[in-house]
């Protein structure tokens, strides 16, 4: 890790306006928002296309040159998961050939951790935390570095299930998956938490204050019961699987009552 926190530079694009007290540019936060989240939102432009794309992709931080580099707080590159011969491979493969920087592109995460309930429909909000990171994103050629990206998306689906299957993949499909490596170029996150504001207006109103019910609603994933497959062999899931539900049970609880609790200097304007 670092010595001292890094943090991704502010661009127009990439710095945040609206409550900018909610906001960092920290690695290490920024990370750990797009590797806990099981569902990244990557947005691109098409040449033949009147709007922007935008798809749900899977995908994890990592570094392949730099081995070492573990900690969210390092530099990291962005690895996505995809069909060979899906649009957004297809438009990389030809952003390789006509430029060295690679497709632009934006990824978006974001966790909900709470319902925050007002005194009016107003001032009522969500505790969350949100990142996106903008970057060019290239093909991976070179099979170890696929292999790299493979395991570390496929744990961080479950950890250690990487070791747990038919490991490595066969020649069939490696051809049938791409692999895109994204440098990131800068990025930031916002982070919402604590109890409602209002209006002190609204907050010396008693009538109001005893009709109406404020506070939290703690919301998290939490992971059911696994169900065995039609060709499943196995009595029982391998510990593992069970260690990987329980921690995330318990972190993602956790989490999101602290985030309740953690309160943060309100933004002078409590409408959000």
């Amino acid at each position: 890790m670092p010595s001292y926190e890094l943090e991704y530079p502010n661009e127009p694009y990439s710095t945040v306006k609206r409550y900018n007290t909610r906001a960092t540019y920290a690695l290490e936060t920024i990370h750990g928002i797009i590797n806990s989240c099981p569902i990244l939102h990557v947005s691109f432009h098409a040449p033949n296309s009147p709007f922007p794309v935008i798809l749900p992709m899977i995908g994890k931080m990592g570094s392949f040159e730099r081995p070492s580099a573990d900690d969210l707080g390092d530099v990291l590159d962005l690895y996505l998961h995809g069909y060979v011969s899906s649009r957004i491979m297809n438009l990389t493969r030809d952003s390789d050939s006509d430029s060295s920087s690679g497709l632009p592109m934006s990824i978006a995460a974001t966790h909900l951790d709470g319902l925050v309930l007002a005194l009016t429909p107003n001032s009522h909000s969500y505790n969350y935390r949100s990142a996106v990171l903008f970057g060019h994103a290239t093909l991976v050629t070179d099979p170890a570095e696929k292999v790299f990206a493979m395991e570390l998306i496929t744990n961080g689906v479950i950890a250690d299930r990487w070791g747990h299957t038919r490991t490595p993949p066969n020649s069939s499909e490696m051809q049938s998956t791409s692999i895109l490596r994204v440098s990131i170029k800068t990025g930031s996150a916002k982070i919402r938490t604590g109890m409602p504001h209002d209006d002190r207006s609204d907050m010396v109103d008693t009538e109001l204050l005893q009709r109406v019910w404020t506070g939290v609603v703690p919301v998290y994933q939490t992971l059911g019961t696994p169900i065995p497959g039609p060709y499943n062999k196995l009595q029982n899931p391998p510990e593992y699987i069970h260690e990987y539900i329980a921690d995330t049970n318990t972190d993602t609880k956790e989490n999101a009552e602290k985030a309740a609790a953690t309160e943060v200097e309100p933004p002078k304007k409590v409408r959000e």
